[in-house]
């Protein structure tokens, strides 16, 4: 599958979620910008403090307009007690079976790894692709940049 890039249309898709039963990227088409946050695991130290300052920052930071969703292979079960743990209250999706398949879509699946490189999208609410932030498995994205590129598009 081609890299993806800024101004091209966002790869639609449907999975399990923490909030509601099932999600789809299309579901926010024409009504939100989206933050599309893919990250390595639950619970490890760098997804855990980056969810938690999205969680403690989404509320002011981002708007009626912005929607934030948490993507990783892990279980659903998982997700749950994460975000129970973390008070997360957007949704986290569930990419466990087939193991990473939208974040191959993505291009943002280690497949030696087997999980998904720490990567965000910024989608307009057209579905194309505002701003991709990719970073180091270790190391924590600008929680709060990202949510204000989602508010200022």
């Amino acid at each position: 599958m081609p890299e993806l890039r800024v101004g091209d249309m966002a790869p639609d898709f449907t999975l399990p979620a923490t909030v509601g039963d099932k999600v789809s990227l299309s579901d926010y088409r024409g009504k939100k910008n989206v933050v599309l946050l893919f990250y390595p695991l639950d619970f490890s130290p760098v997804c855990s403090a980056e969810n938690r300052e999205c969680a403690q920052l989404a509320p002011g930071l981002a708007s009626d307009d912005v929607a934030v969703l948490g993507v990783s292979v892990d279980s659903l079960w998982s997700h749950r007690a994460f975000a129970e743990k973390f008070g997360i209250s957007y949704p986290l999706l569930s990419d466990f079976h087939p193991k990473g398949e939208v974040a191959k879509k993505y291009g943002v699946f280690l497949e030696d790894r087997g999980m998904a490189a720490r990567t965000a999208f910024v989608i307009g609410k057209d579905g194309k692709i505002l701003d991709i932030v990719k970073s180091d498995v270790p190391v924590a994205r600008d929680i709060a940049a990202l949510l204000e590129k989602a508010r200022a598009a």
